[in-house]
């Protein structure tokens, strides 16, 4: 796939309706601002191991952009959208286009240029080798909805029934009337038969479809959609929600379920909506369908045995068939793996203990009793036992891979692992017997110079179990130093062949220096960063240099899950846009990923020691990194991005002895503004009100001394980090005379992505660092191990030109995806 760098920022500058928590490009008819490809490259692999010469997709207009690439089962087409910018026409909607992979030709899916893709939510999927379904642009659409100049009355909310309704700080919500005639307009969607040889054939009415799911034999669909009424109060995942089962040629066989409006999931960790949930097709069966349903009501608080049931039941059930009870949890319900009727894993967990059960079953055999595979907790990365490796089946789904030996009965599963230890990660491939339990090490990364890992089964084009001398794997291959590549092994000789040859990203950094480090914090948790230093530094030669601490917050529930290793010290140094290695390039050392953990032990809730242990674990880093003389003690900054930022300015606040300065972007810094939860906190505000003060940076506005420099996107949609967070800090600290920036990226959310957008991001961040970080010369607390309770010198403006720092490259560096950070960071950032 091939891609550009970084867009204009008159990109992102296209209008935009922001519905239902969705952000949608009017003129495209999808979600705004879509990454795109601008090429496709086909390998045939060959006998030997090796890719074979590029064939390139051709017959695409000049400047398309490429979305949603999808296979075909049996691989022979690629279908794909296209579109191309066309000033002031609406040539710039979506398209759907196919390609040959043998000879790369493409051509448009549809002979009508009437037909265009409704990519608001699902877009396509074949049905078979030769048929697709897909959404598109109702033919009888007409323009938008125009906004009344006066509205038909005022808009009103009411609970009157005095119903309890506690909802997160959701954004982009409907807002009156005329949002949700918008959002019908925009979402609703014609689904379309389209077959490769040019047949179309219209399905079903005009809905709001948002996933459509063949079942692996090809027989039948299932059909998600959404419908009024509406909220004002919840993003369309909550909106109510119909599943129905229609044919393969589009004709409606039964309704599922159809269930309502779910304003009132309670926000704690767990709590899931009532009725079918997680309703999907069995992967080893031709039609058969699974799902679960709640015990509790939804709502995590509520004890209860059992607390999820799985049941399963055949497409086109006999009459008076009821569905069949396939599992009771106690846990929440987390998934299942098939494989066949002798063999599925299902999995459950609950995140206020932090623990994780497998369970084997034999959906096929009721004779068979369940029983618990794994057992523990998902903190302990270590005791992780990896996951089965999966096959693709013919039918395109994926299910357990099952292993024979020679002379051997058994029945073996690959379980693929992270492989974490004290020295870090070592992933690792095994040959378990899933009756015994015995397990046999067929492959492991190399430990001392590299990190590997197991990314995917090849050998999986005949039917049946694999055997061991026939299996085939794809690994990634990376070091410090040499940025990934892939190879392909096979057994059993376990011959390895190299298919790629990246370029290094970044050559000006090729050798730069990498290490995780360990360390203690007061407490006797066990702390791990990785700590960064430029290429050729020698610390007994060039004394300390200024430093960067970037890291993010994680909760836990032991300290010796907190003090665990996580990730490789082999791993590449990924840089990215905003990266913090990027002042790798000015002669910093950069403590990346410190871990920052907030323990809750037994019934105590991490939150309610957050300042205490933030600080404890600030310090413990600091002194590392004094003590190994590579930081200069008055020249330690400290920056983060999202709940990071909330950590920056809480430590500026509560630790000013440690940082010179700080770098918050996109951040929430006054928790009675989410006060129904944040994070990984389920209390609200008035269950926990000492817990939200404490911890809100911006009641502690007054004792931030040191220079903090805010970042924030002016379009931010993520839950929690509203743009007025960083507006109404700003203000805050100004008024109590605080040295501080705010810097506001116009139309950037909550992360960055405009070309703009990252070099000003850079110019600000390095202006900064140069001026209060490299050019301090304020004095510190020689004993920093012991907080000042918020007093500390102020750091002196200088109002100098800043010193550049020597060995600053003038080259453009990768947009390569960040991955300097090693620490457990939730993906969902608020």
């Amino acid at each position: 796939m091939k891609r550009r760098s970084l867009p204009p920022l008159a990109e992102l500058a296209r209008p935009e309706e922001k519905l239902a928590g969705l952000r949608i490009d009017g003129k495209c008819n999808t979600r705004s601002r879509m990454s795109f490809y601008t090429g496709i490259g086909i390998h045939s692999l060959m006998p030997d191991g090796s890719l074979g010469p590029e064939t390139e997709v051709r017959g695409l207009p000049d400047g398309a952009k490429i979305n949603f690439v999808t296979w075909s089962n049996d691989g022979k087409h690629l279908a794909f959208s296209v579109r191309f910018e066309e000033e002031e026409s609406s040539s710039s909607k979506l398209r759907v286009w196919v390609a040959d992979v043998e000879t790369g030709m493409a051509r448009p899916l549809f002979q009508s240029p009437d037909i265009y893709l409704n990519a608001v939510f699902d877009n396509y999927v074949w049905v078979d080798n030769s048929t697709l379904l897909v959404c598109t642009i109702p033919l009888s659409r007409g323009d938008p909805p125009k906004k009344p100049l006066v509205p038909s009355g005022p808009k009103i909310q009411s609970n009157e029934q005095k119903t309890i309704v506690q909802v997160r700080t959701f954004q982009d919500l409907l807002k009156d009337e005329y949002d949700e005639d918008l959002f019908d307009y925009y979402a609703t969607s014609q689904l379309v038969l389209a077959s490769l040889d040019g047949k179309v054939k219209e399905v079903g009415s005009p809905a709001i479809y948002t996933s459509l799911d063949p079942s692996p034999d090809e027989k039948y669909i299932l059909i998600s959609s959404i419908h009024r009424p509406y909220s004002f109060i919840v993003p369309c995942g909550r909106f109510p929600k119909k599943v129905d089962l229609w044919t393969a040629d589009g004709n409606f066989v039964r309704e599922l379920c159809d269930l309502p409006l779910a304003e009132d999931i309670p926000i704690a960790s767990n709590s899931v909506r009532n009725g079918m949930r997680s309703l999907n097709w069995r992967a080893d069966k031709p039609s058969t369908l699974y799902w679960a349903e709640t015990q509790d009501g939804g709502d995590a608080k509520v004890e209860v045995s059992p607390r999820d049931i799985v049941y399963t039941q055949p497409a086109e059930p006999q009459e008076g068939e009821e569905p069949e009870i396939l599992h009771k949890l106690d846990l929440r319900y987390g998934g299942i793996s098939w494989c066949d009727d002798s063999l599925a894993l299902v999995y459950e967990s609950w995140y206020k203990t932090r623990r994780t059960r497998t369970w084997v079953i034999s959906p096929g055999s009721k004779d068979v009793s369940p029983r618990i595979l794994f057992d523990r907790s998902s903190e302990d990365v270590y005791s992780d036992p990896g996951s089965p490796m999966l096959r693709r089946t013919s039918t395109g789904n994926y299910v357990i891979a099952k292993l024979r030996k020679e002379n051997d009965d058994a029945t073996y599963l690959l379980l693929n692992g992270n492989g974490a230890t004290p020295e870090g990660d070592i992933p690792f491939l095994d040959l378990f017997d899933i009756n015994t339990g015995s397990k046999e090490r067929i492959w492991e990364s190399d430990k001392e110079k590299y990190y590997e890992s197991v990314v995917a089964l090849l050998s999986d084009q005949k039917e049946g179990d694999i055997h061991i001398n026939d299996l085939k794997i794809l690994t990634s291959k990376e070091s410090k130093t040499e940025n990934t590549q892939y190879y392909i092994q096979s057994w059993p000789d376990k011959k390895l062949c190299q298919i790629t040859d990246f370029p290094h990203p970044y050559p000006q950094l090729a050798s730069l220096q990498k290490d995780m480090i360990r360390y203690e914090r007061k407490d006797g948790v066990q702390l791990t960063a990785t700590l960064y230093l430029p290429p050729g530094y020698d610390p007994s030669k060039d004394g300390p240099l200024p430093c960067l601490v970037w890291s993010y917050p994680g909760e836990f529930k032991s300290k010796d899950a907190a003090g665990q290793v996580r990730g490789s010290p082999n791993e590449f140094a990924g840089i990215g846009p905003t990266s913090a290695l990027l002042w790798l390039a000015r002669r910093f050392a950069i403590l990346s990923g410190p871990t920052i953990p907030i323990i809750g032990e037994g019934d105590e809730e991490a939150n309610d020691r957050y300042v205490e242990q933030l600080v404890a674990s600030a310090e413990a880093a600091v002194e590392e990194v004094i003590r190994r003389g590579v930081a200069h003690p008055n020249k330690i900054a400290v920056g983060g991005h999202s709940y990071g930022a909330f950590m920056t300015a809480n430590l500026l606040a509560h630790a000013p002895h440690l940082f010179c300065c700080g770098i918050a972007r996109s951040g929430a810094y006054n928790r009675t503004l989410t006060p129904f939860g944040f994070q990984n906190e389920d209390r609200t505000l008035w269950e926990a009100t000492n817990t939200y003060v404490e911890m809100s940076p911006f009641m502690s506005a007054n004792r931030i001394k040191k220079p903090i420099l805010l970042i924030h996107g002016e379009e931010d949609n993520n839950a929690g980090t509203l743009t007025m967070q960083s507006d109404r800090f700003f203000n805050a600290l100004k008024g109590h005379g605080a040295l501080c920036r705010l810097v506001i990226l116009p139309f950037e959310s909550h992360g960055y992505s405009a070309r703009e957008s990252i070099m000003h991001v850079l110019w600000e961040t390095d202006r900064w660092l140069q001026k209060h970080c490299v050019s301090n010369t304020s004095e510190v607390s020689a004993d920093i191990g012991k907080s000042k309770d918020g007093e500390g010198k102020e750091v002196t403006d200088i109002e100098n030109k800043a010193v550049a720092a020597s060995g600053g490259g003038g080259a453009e560096l990768s947009d390569d995806i960040e991955s300097g950070q090693f620490h457990s960071k939730p993906r969902s950032l608020m």
